[in-house]
């Protein structure tokens, strides 16, 4: 009150500054950043390895088949009756009282998909002499991060523990967009190629894709995807090793 016993109102609250490069305009400028440098990426290859990606892909049904796939994975997320059954598989894998034991073995496993794991088997790789391979790798790998990175920017999708009040979360709370899997499309890649270059048996395919979905399942118990997002990681992944594999012999046409 004042001298006069007349009630001051509270002042107005004075509103936050408004930031020039808000984070309704950096999602715009990022998506932008990455899409020009995977064009220059593809711009940089050799055009023979661009004419041998197209004369295959032309030729490649199984190609076809797999990037259709991923489109009606990605449309499906317009779809609020596929939203409900994302969240009651999440739910049925991720809200339950696991021991603490298979929390760190779970935690442990999803590292196989992160890229600090695909450069340290790139290094491994390179001591062993297989430079080649180490190349693809790591080509492999950035390209697919950016790519990866502009289909997460379109779609928007927010992580389950952000959506979801009792989704339980192993380890840190990861940043970024939800759909696709980058860990589970980083695997499935690295199989994929590694099936082809050393023309493993049956045993061992059947192993190393096992671990690989492995790693898509942890994405859902640690609380970071929901299971559309692994599923289209393993397409994205395998899609990616395939065409690598298409354009193998003109691969970076690098001489060490």
């Amino acid at each position: 009150m004042n001298s006069s016993g007349q009630k001051l109102s509270a002042p107005p609250p004075v509103a936050p500054p408004t930031s020039f490069w808000s984070a309704h305009q950096r999602r715009p400028a990022f998506l932008l950043l990455l899409v020009t440098a995977l064009v220059l990426i593809l711009v940089w290859l050799p055009g023979g390895a661009r004419a041998s990606l197209w004369t295959a892909l032309s030729a490649q049904r199984g190609l076809v088949v797999l990037l259709s796939l991923f489109a009606l994975v990605t449309l499906s997320l317009i779809w609020s009756a596929g939203q409900r059954l994302d969240t009651r598989v999440f739910m049925l894998f991720n809200m339950r009282g696991y021991p603490m034991w298979l929390d760190r073995c779970m935690w442990l496993a999803t590292q196989l998909g992160n890229m600090l794991a695909a450069f340290i088997v790139a290094f491994l790789l390179l001591i062993l002499n297989y430079r080649r391979l180490a190349i693809e790798v790591i080509f492999g790998t950035l390209t697919l991060w950016l790519l990866v990175e502009i289909i997460k920017a379109l779609s928007d999708r927010d992580r389950p523990f952000l959506t979801l009040d009792k989704a339980r979360v192993i380890g840190w709370r990861e940043k970024g967009d939800s759909f696709p899997s980058g860990h589970t499309t980083q695997i499935f890649f690295l199989m994929t190629l590694f099936v082809h270059y050393f023309k493993f048996g049956i045993v061992v395919t059947s192993a190393l894709y096992a671990a690989a979905a492995l790693v898509g399942f942890t994405r859902i118990y640690v609380g970071a995807h929901y299971p559309r997002d692994v599923i289209a990681g393993i397409v994205l992944g395998s899609v990616w090793g395939l065409l690598a594999i298409l354009v193998d012999r003109y691969w970076l046409v690098l001489h060490f």
